[in-house]
């Protein structure tokens, strides 16, 4: 198959469950993919999940919502400076370099969107619990079933959400264009396969078992190349700057972050920015600056800018690896700008993701989630005949939405839907939301 043709299927503006997207000149379908994602509860309730610094009173400090907006500028224009060449490189018909960017952008806002409570940290949170919860070795799981609880990931939970929770009453969710949810999905992959796949795309997984169906379905709309027959694949080519524009935006942005706060010195932040700006600095403008916030402010576009220009270099270089599948690292891992910013990722390991409140938070985290998890567990079991349904399980399930529960209003018959709703549930939290409920629950802060 020639370039052109591979490209016109990775750009597939299909949806799952109602065909070819249509779409206007002023307004794509691209563009309405972004549209939708930015209407949708759980994009809006990434105000208040952790970004680096959990629960920050500073008005000033990113969060998830503030970092995703960030990623998906950076990926707009990104996606269009790739996409322009590559129109010109294979003479793409009825395409547009704006249509790349959009559908970067698109995949960038709502890559964090799976993310549960006290980021991360969340994600061990809800694996560590299910591991030793002893609910795994209670019900007849499938591998597969046993490996998404145990190896638990905000990316599938991501997937799962734009393509099932969010829109429920429709097939495929929020009924994204294909070309949006394989760009989307940096890790084209299930939670167990019966064999080790190397490369980067393969590091974590990208859906669950009850997701699988429509993934490969995406899969089969865009081309992707399997890697295991029906099971993995490799990753959709934009999904390469998806990752670029999430790691330029969470390193530089997050050092920009925690010199505000004061665990890093402006000093610091300012030679490391320089060193990945290089010669994009006007020494003389940065000369007139003599505000500390405003010198990081110039050097976190400076670097931003140079980030892209290299990422992009790197991707169309490799472009024929990339379509073949032979490529799979980070783009700005092959760039000149590797070492100075494996600086930046050696102080933010150092000094900022360690940095104590967060710390702190983050290990209050475990207590809050691995109680919440148990005790709606707790409840939905015991109403499926796994133990006494009390009085006290009849109250938590009354305080359940019922989008985590069966048509019927019951839990599923299914253990591992049953389970994975309350994942669903517990993982949708916001971080207040989430403490709020743990001290309700545990009657340390009862309601007035």
């Amino acid at each position: 198959m020639g370039k052109r043709k591979i490209w016109d299927k990775l750009l597939s503006a299909d949806r799952i469950g109602a065909g070819k997207a249509p779409g206007t000149p002023e307004r794509t379908a691209f563009q309405q993919d972004y549209d939708r994602i930015v209407f949708t509860s759980a994009f809006r309730r990434l105000k208040d999940k952790t970004q680096v610094f959990p629960l920050s009173k500073s008005d000033y400090v990113r969060t998830r919502l503030t970092h995703s907006l960030e990623a998906s500028c950076v990926g707009r224009s990104l996606g269009a400076v790739v996409g322009r060449e590559i129109i010109a490189r294979h003479g793409l018909k009825e395409v547009e370099s704006g249509d790349f960017g959009a559908i970067v952008a698109a995949a960038c806002l709502a890559h964090d969107i799976g993310n549960p409570p006290f980021g991360h940290a969340g994600e061990d949170a809800i694996r560590e619990w299910f591991r030793t919860s002893g609910l795994l070795e209670r019900h007849d799981f499938t591998p597969a079933q046993r490996a998404d609880f145990e190896r638990y990931e905000g990316n599938a939970q991501g997937f799962r959400i734009v393509s099932r929770l969010q829109s429920p009453a429709n097939p495929g969710g929020l009924q994204l264009t294909n070309a949006v949810l394989a760009t989307f999905t940096k890790y084209p992959r299930p939670s167990y396969l019966p064999e080790t796949l190397e490369g980067k795309s393969s590091k974590k997984f990208g859906f669950f078992q009850q997701d699988a169906e429509n993934f490969a379905q995406v899969a089969r709309s865009t081309g992707l190349i399997e890697r295991i027959p029906g099971t993995a694949w490799r990753r959709h080519p934009l999904a390469f700057l998806v990752e670029v524009a999430d790691d330029t935006c969470y390193l530089i942005v997050d050092l920009e972050d925690a010199a505000r706060l004061g665990f890093v010195p402006y000093k610091d932040a300012e030679c490391l920015l320089a060193d990945l700006a290089g010669s994009s600095v006007n020494g003389q403008r940065l000369d007139r600056l003599h505000d500390p916030k405003e010198r990081l402010e110039y050097l976190r576009a400076k670097a931003i800018g140079r980030l892209l220009e290299s990422a992009a270099a790197v991707f169309l270089e490799n472009e024929e690896a990339i379509l073949s599948g032979d490529f799979d690292d980070e783009l700005l891992e092959q760039s000149p700008i590797a070492v100075p910013l494996q600086a930046v990722l050696k102080l933010a390991k150092d000094t900022i993701y360690t940095a104590r409140p967060a710390l702190e938070i983050e290990t209050a985290g475990f207590e809050v989630l691995g109680a919440l998890l148990g005790l709606f567990t707790q409840a939905v079991e015991a109403r499926a005949g796994h133990g006494r349904f009390t009085t006290r399980e009849r109250m938590l399930l009354k305080l359940l939405p019922t989008q985590f529960l069966d048509h019927d209003g019951e839990p599923s018959a299914d253990p591992y839907i049953r389970l994975l709703q309350i994942a669903d549930f517990v993982a949708g939290m916001t971080d207040s939301y989430a403490v709020d409920m743990y001290r309700k629950l545990k009657g340390f802060d009862l309601p007035a």
